[in-house]
């Protein structure tokens, strides 16, 4: 896996009582107060906490930094594997059973050391709960009915993992180091259990984790305020992190203006232009293993047509949306690997073609065009986009209805294929290619109740060839020839799925003068809070 990779890298003590929000802004018209560091960030996408349920870019951001997992991968060098809470691990002879061992001293915030017991009672919860990222660890054969046989604790500090096939080695622990992948402590879980929920009533809006902040409180589409696990094995820097939702850009530089924050995390290309070489501010960059794209419900009976999937796909103006509206947050993309991914297709092969389009529209049927609605987040600069795009989509005689929203009611709307057309975000969850072309190129099973819920499931696509050409891909065990495998399947994806992929994130933050430590990661829970500081 390791010939023709590209990385990404090269782009770029709680104490004292709970602080008010309101005391934060009285406090901050000049700065905000020693010791708390206050983002402004879009935060509408929010669902949920709980490391098994959350499968939205800022639910993973938070839970990298309260929770642990097995192993993890480091932003200097994301395809490497190191020990988080695992000291060491070994694979069997029947590349079936794994076995991890723990490092000691490794602590929740309660006091209380991490042990095999709270690791197993971790991912079995994954399994038993089911939620949307369940998938990630479910695909090694774990289920109810196994689990307690397949993940189990030999004492203490071991760990036993029996997958129902020969795995490779690296691929498992990519997935055990995905946001799902976090460790809970068990006995703080256990107490909160209601019914059979496993603690996840109380854990959308809580923590029980090792890592370096434990959170405090967590109000919808207002703020989450986070606060320094003392038992941490490494101190965090800042005691306090509040992350305030804002969702307009504008009110986000104001405010870094007026010292109100600290960090701001979505201005706009023209804001940040505006910023940069002033030497009150330090512009932090990286182009993140993420993609913004169109997806087209199957069930539509128009939309279900390969020639006006394809017409839509002609229909955009990939590279005016990209220089015009994100030329510093987003760049072209249009393969479900985002570049900087082993095996990532950095090929173009669509550009706008409005006569072509017409054509292809006339050939399904539609020469007049035809009425879909069209589901996007409202704020900056997805609003932005999807405008653009609805022009587009005017010019070849296809008129979208607008329905804008919070972004977590996208997603519910979606994870439900409720949608027509939806103009979406998908971060990779591990850094291998199947995270993500499980989730655009994989729909086993096509029922309203179907077990793994991909991204091709919401969207109704039915393709059982490419289904069994990604389980192929993951299974091969030639580096070369997977590589190679997963380019073909980018390209036969780009002509036949109904997902138009447009763009990749590269996200950028604004950072007042006397912060540092801000990193952010290639994965969206790679971004690190524990070594911000501010003199």
């Amino acid at each position: 896996m390791t010939t023709r990779r590209t990385l990404l890298t090269g782009l770029g003590a709680a104490s004292g009582a709970a602080l008010s929000w309101n005391t934060v802004i009285r406090s901050a018209q000049a700065q905000t107060p020693p010791g708390v560091i206050v983002m402004a960030k879009q935060l509408d996408d929010l669902i949920t906490l709980d490391p098994a349920e959350s499968f939205e870019y800022t639910g993973a951001e938070i839970s990298g930094n309260v929770y642990q997992r097995l192993v993890s991968t480091p932003n200097d060098d994301p395809a490497r594997l190191i020990g988080d809470l695992a000291e060491s691990w070994t694979a069997g002879d029947d590349a079936k059973t794994f076995t991890f061992r723990l490092k000691t001293g490794q602590k929740f915030a309660s006091g209380k050391e991490a042990t095999a017991e709270d690791v197993v009672y971790s991912l079995q919860r994954v399994v038993a709960l089911n939620k949307s990222p369940a998938f990630i660890i479910n695909q090694f054969g774990f289920n109810r009915g196994n689990m307690a046989q397949t993940i189990r604790a030999t004492d203490p500090r071991t760990v036993v993992l029996t997958t129902a096939e020969p795995t490779a080695t690296s691929f498992l622990l990519y997935c055990l180091s995905a946001a799902v992948g976090s460790i809970v402590e068990k006995a703080t879980l256990s107490a909160r259990v209601q019914g059979d929920d496993w603690g996840n009533g109380w854990l959308k809006t809580n923590s029980a984790g090792s890592g370096s902040y434990s959170i405090v409180s967590w109000r919808a589409s207002e703020a989450v305020t986070l606060q320094a696990n003392p038992n941490a094995a490494e101190a965090p820097a800042t005691r306090r992190i509040i992350m305030r939702h804002v969702a307009d850009p504008s009110a986000q530089l104001l405010g870094l203006q007026r010292g109100d924050y600290d960090i701001a995390r979505n201005l706009a290309s023209d804001q940040i232009k505006g910023v940069a070489g002033d030497s009150r501010y330090t512009v932090v960059t990286q182009r993140k293993a993420g993609v913004l794209y169109i997806a087209m419900n199957q069930k539509h009976p128009i939309l279900s047509k390969p020639g006006v999937r394809q017409a839509i796909k002609m229909a955009i103006d990939y590279e005016g949306i990209q220089s015009n509206i994100v030329p510093s947050n987003y760049a072209v993309h249009q393969a479900f690997l985002p570049e900087g991914l082993p095996g990532a297709l950095t090929e173009k092969p669509f550009k706008m073609d409005v006569a072509g389009a017409k054509r292809l529209l006339a050939e399904a049927g539609h020469p007049d065009g035809f009425e879909c609605s069209f589901d996007f987040f409202s704020g900056a600069p997805v609003g932005d986009i999807a405008q653009a795009v609805q022009a587009n989509l005017a010019a070849i005689g296809i008129r979208a209805r607008m329905l804008p929203g919070e972004m977590r009611a996208v997603i519910t709307k979606t994870r439900a294929r409720g949608h027509e057309l939806a103009l979406l975000r998908w971060g990779s969850d591990y850094f291998d290619p199947h995270s993500n072309a499980e989730a655009f190129s994989m729909n086993p099973d096509n029922g309203d109740d179907a077990r793994n819920k991909t991204l091709a499931w919401r969207s109704g696509w039915e393709i059982p060839e490419l289904t069994a050409r990604t389980l192929a891909a993951v299974k091969e065990t030639d580096a070369e020839k997977r590589v190679d495998m997963y380019e073909q399947l980018q390209r036969d994806h780009q002509q036949q799925s109904p997902f138009a992929i447009m763009l990749q994130d590269v996200e950028v933050a604004v950072v007042r003068s006397g912060v540092r430590g801000f990193r952010i990661g290639v994965l969206n829970d790679r971004t690190e809070y524990a070594s911000i500081a501010k003199a």
